[in-house]
């Protein structure tokens, strides 16, 4: 496996009390990392991060308060930034709009402000969304230098979060002045839908349908035939640290743009997730809705991976069904017995890549 670059080596994580974030710290303590943590406090109970109990330095602010931001990582002078904080939801943000471009626009440029002026430095990795994408809803997939753009106010806010970062990598971290004006290496990271246990989120689909579970009621599907790349939390995140760790070396080959997300063939309705899932779990309870009169998200979107596979020597390990099954056994598992498969998981996905 080649991620053991992360043993001993200083990390900084933005969004880390969420849920990708608290799966990533978690996996960077196993590598023998230090970690250290800024976010918003966690905002829901149960929360993963607060469940694995995580032996890290952590800092509960906002990501849009840049002195307290610069401060902080300047005092960690950490080698890695993962910035994964933002506000993650289509529907939240068509009600709070501002909100939603403050946090994941401004907030971006925040992270790679205070990078700029942290010496220390050496990969920085940014986290955005396949809804970058300026989506026409087409069967083929989105490579990475396809139209940034975005119907709602999360998606567009993605995709000026991806030209903040290309910004920001011309004019301060080009590559023609690495090694003799900075030390410093970018690159954004495009995930598909991602699941997996310890996720008590709002308005995502296996949280609300594990939250009915809890008040034994239906869950209400709105859009049943919406296609999306689901994979498991575990997939992009090892994309990520493989990415940080050709960046930490020096590889600028590696300072682009990637796309990680199941195989082609993998991309499922949410109809029919929902169905494998209550096969796993009979408690599982839905009812398809028939009024469409919500916002507007794309009905179908999907991710080519190729460029991982064939450069970063990536690929996905679990298909949807395993990816689904791992995600509703956590959950069944930690409502019937109180336990918490986050590092039978970890284990269980390392073995397959080693």
């Amino acid at each position: 496996m080649s991620i053991s670059i992360y043993q001993g080596k200083k990390v900084f994580i933005t969004g880390h009390t969420g849920f990708k974030g608290s799966w990533l710290t978690y996996w960077l303590r196993n590598l023998g990392a230090e970690v250290v943590g800024y976010s918003l406090a966690p905002e829901t109970s149960p929360n993963h991060f607060e469940l694995l109990n995580l032996d890290i330095e952590s800092h509960f602010n906002n990501i849009c308060d840049l002195d307290k931001l610069k401060n902080v990582m300047k005092e960690s002078n950490p080698d890695i930034i993962f910035h994964l904080a933002a506000q993650p939801l289509v529907r939240y943000s068509y009600n709070h709009p501002l909100e939603t471009f403050q946090t994941n626009i401004i907030g971006t440029a925040n992270v790679l402000e205070s990078a700029r002026e942290c010496k220390s430095v050496k990969a920085v990795v940014v986290i955005t969304t396949d809804k970058c994408y300026e989506n026409i809803e087409q069967k083929k997939g989105y490579i990475e230098s396809d139209k940034m753009g975005g119907f709602d106010p999360y998606s567009s806010s993605k995709g000026c979060a991806e030209l903040i970062v290309s910004s920001y990598k011309n004019s301060f971290f080009n590559l023609s002045d690495f090694k003799i004006n900075h030390q410093t290496l970018i690159a954004s990271a495009r995930a598909g839908n991602v699941i997996g246990g310890g996720d008590w989120s709002l308005d995502r689909l296996i949280p609300d349908i594990i939250k009915s579970i809890e008040i034994e009621s239906k869950t209400i599907i709105r859009y049943p035939k919406s296609t999306r790349p689901w994979q498991h939390v575990l997939e992009p995140l090892y994309g990520y640290l493989l990415l940080g760790e050709k960046l930490y070396i020096g590889d600028t080959n590696f300072a682009e743009a990637w796309n990680f997300g199941p195989g082609e063939s993998e991309s499922l309705a949410v109809e029919k997730v929902l169905k494998y899932s209550k096969k796993i779990w009979n408690r599982i309870d839905f009812e398809l809705e028939n009024n469409q009169k919500h916002p507007h998200e794309a009905g179908l979107l999907s991710l080519n991976i190729q460029k991982a596979k064939n450069k970063l020597g990536w690929e996905p390990k679990w298909n949807n069904k395993k990816s689904i099954s791992k995600t509703i056994e956590w959950y069944k598992d930690f409502y019937n017995s109180n336990k918490i498969n986050t590092d039978l998981d970890l284990k269980s996905y390392m073995n397959e890549i080693c």
